[in-house]
């Protein structure tokens, strides 16, 4: 019988290597012109605050920042424009305790698109504490922003055999129904939170995961390269195959059905109410720059770091010495070499489907 990882509560595993990380998510940005497009819309339809009152923004997983910096810039010139240039705005930025908190207010600090440098009435915190619990006062934020956060479910529900890293990929029944729960309780909880802390007219604009109408959750050639990689690694002994077994990442990838899901049959869930909703996929951002250099080494190290940098860590539960394990550095290293060696062998284009989500909190009772 497989054990379930002793610690089987996961929310947004964060990376060993902060500036990785923060390389790694120019990936991920490949879908934030459209993103910054409807968060600029939803910072002009919020209701402003009079004066002294600061205009609040909430950054729900934040990370290390770098996904935070031009939507909510983009915000703050949008309300500059509603607003005196004095009028403070407060920016809480949202994780997990244990995220890199330096490492973001040091992105706050010296990345040239911060937003801090470019508005003296704008100022930065940061709370640590999971967004599947309410976090910030209620009715005290204006408009909120999650990028690439919420497909991190709150805790693994099952184990995902035969060598899949993601439940989407795998053909158990079992571990289908138990993640479909999960994933849908986690949705729950995070809208629901977020109903009591936005201000009546607020806004919450969600970048996450999506499934398509083909039925695509999107990674394919990155997912067949990390498999493959980890049976090699259990081959040379590295780790072993019941290790090997146990690993998964527990992210999910959700229908329009799934988002849509607590606020039927009404429309409506603590006071909010979905105004905009789109699943489209998103640009490859490597596969296009390989296309223009043709440098397939380039091409597997930048996916092969993307993966260290996002999902390595979530596999760290299944070793028998958990994430202190002495072994850590080695694997880390030798997975990420195997799955650049294997990608950049044949290069191939992913398909990367996101959700574009904005929920609005009625102004009335």
């Amino acid at each position: 019988m497989q054990k379930m990882p002793e610690s089987s509560i996961v929310v947004r595993p964060e990376p060993v290597d902060s500036e990785s990380y923060t390389a790694a998510s120019r990936l991920q940005a490949a879908g934030l012109a459209r993103a910054i497009e409807i968060v600029g819309d939803a910072a002009g339809a919020v209701p402003l605050p009079k004066p002294p009152q600061p205009i609040v923004l909430a950054d729900y997983g934040a990370g290390t920042g770098h996904n935070s910096l031009l939507p909510i810039g983009a915000v703050i010139s949008v309300l500059r424009k509603r607003t005196r240039p004095e009028h403070s705005v407060l920016v809480a930025h949202t994780d997990r305790p244990d995220n890199d908190f330096t490492a973001l207010f040091r992105t706050l600090d010296d990345d040239p698109d911060s937003y801090l440098a470019t508005d003296r009435a704008t100022f930065a915190s940061a709370v640590g504490r999971s967004f599947y619990h309410q976090i910030l006062p209620s009715n005290s934020v204006h408009l909120g922003w999650s990028a690439w956060a919420v497909q991190w479910l709150s805790r693994v529900p099952a184990p995902i055999l035969d060598r899949h890293l993601l439940v989407a990929t795998c053909g158990d029944p079992q571990a289908q129904e138990a993640y479909a729960k999960q994933a849908a309780r986690d949705w729950h909880e995070f809208v629901a939170f977020r109903g009591r802390e936005l201000c009546p007219g607020g806004r919450l604009v969600v970048v996450t995961m999506g499934v398509g109408e083909d039925g695509e959750a999107g990674f394919a050639p990155l997912l067949a390269a990390m498999a493959d990689a980890l049976g090699e690694l259990a081959t040379a002994g590295l780790v072993t195959a019941d290790e090997v077994a146990r690993m998964c990442i527990p992210t999910v990838s959700r229908r329009a059905a799934d988002f849509l899901a607590p606020f039927a049959p009404s429309g409506v869930f603590e006071r909010l109410e979905v105004t905009h909703l789109e699943i489209v996929d998103a640009q490859d951002r490597f596969w296009t720059r390989y296309r223009a250099d043709r440098n397939a080494t380039q091409f597997g190290a930048r996916w092969a770091g993307f993966a260290r940098a996002s999902t390595f860590s979530a596999l760290l539960p299944a070793l028998d010495g958990g994430p202190a394990d002495p072994r850590v550095p080695q694997f880390y290293d030798r997975l990420e070499k195997g799955i650049a060696e294997r990608l950049a062998a044949a290069p191939q284009q992913s398909q990367i489907p996101l959700a574009y989500v904005v929920l609005a909190k009625r102004a009335g009772s």
